[in-house]
């Protein structure tokens, strides 16, 4: 028998991932969008629908905290680039749930945040859960593989991925792009960038049942030699349009958990750096050995619908909106606390497909 459950969702911004969470809950007949919360003033007032780019949904987005909470969702949708301790522990104290694409895996990263956000979860008898599709939803198909062995030495997800075209100068330069390729304070960066890669080794880990001496990070840069013009920013010549972060788990001197990004622009890198297409290549080593490759292709509805290459970036924002979203049901019956993909149930994607 179909699953009609209907969860009442509030959803939390509305920028490239939001809009894509928004439009997936609208069409979505196991959910229902009661509220949606605005950080930006120009958004205040507007309809959740008009917001993402979809017909009018009824539902006016508000920067009224208090308001949201008292409509009693399930669940909260939590959209925004980067997280913010304070504002998740409000929402979880209040005794709602909540699924988040903002760079939270674990929270392990945050230091006393972290216990901030558990006691808050224990206050409220709320869950916490993030995801994204890497990490996240990257390694959920890494710890699914592994089930397949009866021995691994080593599990590797390398993502590769050709960034020419997408334009997010607030989220690439941290991890390094654009930093002159001499510049001191260019070693650490991708470390710092691209941290909640540690939370997926650990996750993994975890998954595992194994302890781990360290997580490490080992980076390379590449740069461009010529001026490399891009849609809203270009980066210089001798400046990095290429970042390589490899985060390790290591356990008994041996590097047990790889999982890496490669990530160019342009085609003027030194060193000249070939990708083996986009997407990821995901390694068990062990017995048996188990390799897949993952890569993302539009429908055929989109390539013909399409005008512009930008109108296939929302792929992305899909991928980074869906792993959350289908993790609505096994969030909601969980216990309160922080929850990893270790914790609950495998998800399963509900409610997405057409039916007329």
């Amino acid at each position: 028998m179909p699953n009609t459950a209907s969860y009442r969702v509030v959803q939390w911004t509305t920028g490239n991932v939001g809009k894509s969470s928004v439009a997936a809950i609208a069409g979505n007949p196991t959910l229902e969008l009661v509220g949606c919360y605005a950080w930006s003033d120009d958004k205040v007032g507007r309809d959740a629908g008009e917001l993402a780019g979809i017909e009018p949904v009824g539902v006016t987005a508000t920067n009224d905290v208090d308001a949201l909470l008292a409509l009693k969702p399930d669940v909260v949708v939590y959209n925004p680039m980067w997280i913010d301790v304070d504002e998740l522990v409000r929402i979880l104290e209040a005794g709602v749930n909540v699924v988040a694409s903002a760079s939270f895996i674990t929270g392990r990263n945050l230091g006393d945040g972290r216990d901030k956000l558990a006691d808050a979860c224990q206050r409220g008898g709320s869950t916490l859960f993030g995801s994204g599709v890497s990490p996240g939803f990257a390694e959920l198909l890494a710890i699914v593989a592994g089930t397949a062995c009866d021995r691994i030495d080593k599990i590797t997800i390398a993502e590769s991925a050709d960034t020419t075209l997408y334009d997010s100068p607030d989220t690439e330069r941290p991890v390094g792009f654009g930093t002159a390729i001499d510049d001191p304070n260019l070693p650490p960066m991708a470390a710092n960038g691209t941290a909640v890669f540690a939370e997926a080794v650990q996750l993994v880990a975890d998954a595992l049942a194994i302890e781990l001496d360290e997580i490490k990070c080992v980076s390379e840069y590449a740069q461009t030699t010529e001026d490399l013009v891009m849609a809203s920013w270009t980066i210089p010549a001798g400046h990095v349009a290429g970042v390589y972060a490899s985060w390790q788990g290591i356990a008994n001197g041996k590097t047990v958990i790889d999982i890496n990004v490669r990530w160019k622009k342009g085609q003027t890198l030194d060193p000249d750096w070939q990708l083996d297409g986009d997407g990821w290549k995901i390694t068990i080593d062990g017995r048996p050995t188990v390799n897949m490759q993952v890569g993302f292709l539009p429908p055929q509805d989109m390539i013909e619908n399409a005008k512009t290459l930008e109108d296939f970036f929302v792929l992305g924002h899909i991928m980074t909106a869906m792993p959350p979203i289908h993790a609505i049901p096994a969030v909601v019956a969980a216990a309160p606390g922080i929850a990893t993909y270790n914790d609950l149930p495998l998800p399963t994607p509900r409610g997405v497909v057409p039916t007329a």
